[in-house]
């Protein structure tokens, strides 16, 4: 009988569990060590959490605004029972991984592991240290909120996103530093249940991933439910005043913020610093782990996913990058990671989601291209749904008018972009997006119309 594989992992996140249960499937003996809960920060305190948030916030904003279609509620906030829901949710999901690992033959083991050679890692924890030995390594550690060295930083008023993620009550006001994915998704929460929420971004646009003409228009609509952003503005100091806390920036002058909690939101960093990467000589920069395309780092036989390596810090390129490890890893090494399929989706309400190029990007590339825009105001879902706000713009080739980018903002966009995704990776061309029919009434409709409107024969608006 052929001995199997042993395999180690190190992180239980969305790209440590997916890695183990891929490699459980491939007939290795896997063993995945995890410092803290299953599920990682994905599950415990970032994406899932977030969601289950923002879904009360719209649930609480969409009862408060039914009367326009007959439904006469007057919502009132329990925040306590937000949270509970909130963390249900979470604990059921976190369950379910520990479930899929048990069923898969996955050894869990919980502490903090470190290499002590090639094949070999300590792992700590509170019975002690143990040393466990492995014939392929996946290193799936994640990432930490950033914090940049502002002076009163470190003030108690100042928390990260897992910090506004565990409030125990609504803050009257909130200030939030950086005007990214988890800015923007937590001024969207609090705005909605009351807070008065201001944004105070370094860069000159909010969600600088995302095509402009869909930053221009997420702006716009969360400007107009109440929430202040203030872009070109470098955060000089944070300091305590009485009850509040004061964010001085430079902003064409100095300006002062005050609110009772400031969210720092500038960005993550990988999680890497007790790994012991140097001393079995796998290359870093500063931390994130150097990988090829097949997420081998420079130690043969050791991978790196997800977060720590970097590249693309998102739970679904995690858990492909989980996937495409665990398969190099027992499989000969064929499989490789591919970035052009990966979308962007932020859980503003409405959503927004991109795949491929930009505008802007196609631009600067020197690329040949054309666009088709379709407002979401005359799409007959969208308009029952929000009232019609939102767009769907595709970006194509000039000549063949093949696929190169799609970027949505509307309800329920993060699902939309499946598709968007599915025509990039089959280089889909408008014919062939336009002659596939779509369910009426739907949103995903507004997606062909888009690619008819880059023929300049969209059915249900003006073409120009």
């Amino acid at each position: 009988m052929t001995q199997k594989i042993t395999l180690g992992v190190i992180g239980g996140g969305p790209g440590g569990y997916v890695a183990a249960l891929r490699a459980a499937q491939l007939g290795a003996e896997v063993t995945l060590i995890e410092q803290g809960k299953l599920g990682g920060v994905c599950l415990n305190v970032g994406c899932i959490p977030t969601k289950a948030l923002l879904h009360a916030a719209e649930v609480f904003v969409e009862a408060g605004e039914g009367r326009h279609c007959g439904v006469l509620a007057e919502p009132e906030l329990d925040f306590t029972k937000v949270q509970s829901y909130k963390e249900g949710v979470v604990k059921r999901l976190v369950n379910g991984v520990g479930s899929l690992l048990k069923a898969a033959g996955v050894t869990v083991v919980y502490g903090t592991a470190s290499f002590k050679n090639a094949r070999a890692l300590l792992v700590e924890s509170n019975e002690g240290a143990r040393e466990l030995t492995f014939d392929k390594i996946i290193i799936a550690t994640g990432s930490i909120p950033a914090f940049p060295p502002i002076p009163g930083i470190n003030s108690p008023r100042c928390i990260d996103s897992t910090g506004a993620l565990a409030l125990e009550s609504v803050p009257a006001s909130l200030v939030i530093i950086g005007g990214g994915v988890i800015g923007m998704e937590m001024a969207t929460v609090y705005n909605s249940f009351g807070s008065k929420v201001q944004v105070v971004e370094m860069l000159d646009e909010i969600l600088p991933m995302l095509d402009r003409d869909i930053t221009k228009a997420v702006r716009a609509d969360i400007s107009g439910k109440g929430v202040e952003i203030f872009t070109g503005a470098k955060v000089l100091e944070i300091k305590d005043q009485g009850g509040e806390a004061v964010v001085v920036a430079e902003s064409g002058g100095r300006r002062e913020f005050k609110a009772e909690k400031v969210l720092v939101a500038i960005g993550r960093k990988t999680n890497t610093a007790a790994l012991n990467l140097d001393a079995v000589g796998i290359g870093h920069d500063r931390g994130r782990i150097t990988v090829n395309d097949k997420m081998e780092t420079s130690l043969p036989g050791v991978y790196a996913i997800g977060d720590c390596n970097g590249r693309i810090m998102l739970a679904h390129v995690a858990s492909d990058q989980g996937e495409i490890a665990a398969e190099n890893a027992l499989c000969g090494g064929n499989a490789v990671f591919r970035a052009d399929t990966n979308p962007s989706c932020v859980y503003t309400s409405p959503e927004c989601a991109g795949v491929g190029l930009t505008e802007e990007q196609a631009k600067a590339q020197g690329l040949e291209y054309v666009t088709g825009k379709f407002p979401l105001l005359a799409n007959g879902k969208a308009l029952i749904m929000n009232g019609g706000k939102g767009l769907i713009k595709i970006i194509a080739g000039a000549r063949y008018k093949e696929l190169l980018g799609v970027h949505i903002f509307g309800p329920r966009a993060t699902d939309l972009i499946a598709e968007a995704a599915l025509g990039l990776r089959l280089e889909a061309t408008m014919d062939e997006i336009i002659s596939t029919i779509h369910a009426h009434p739907t949103l995903a409709e507004a997606f062909r119309e888009a690619a008819l409107a880059v023929e300049k024969r969209a059915i249900h608006i003006p073409n120009r």
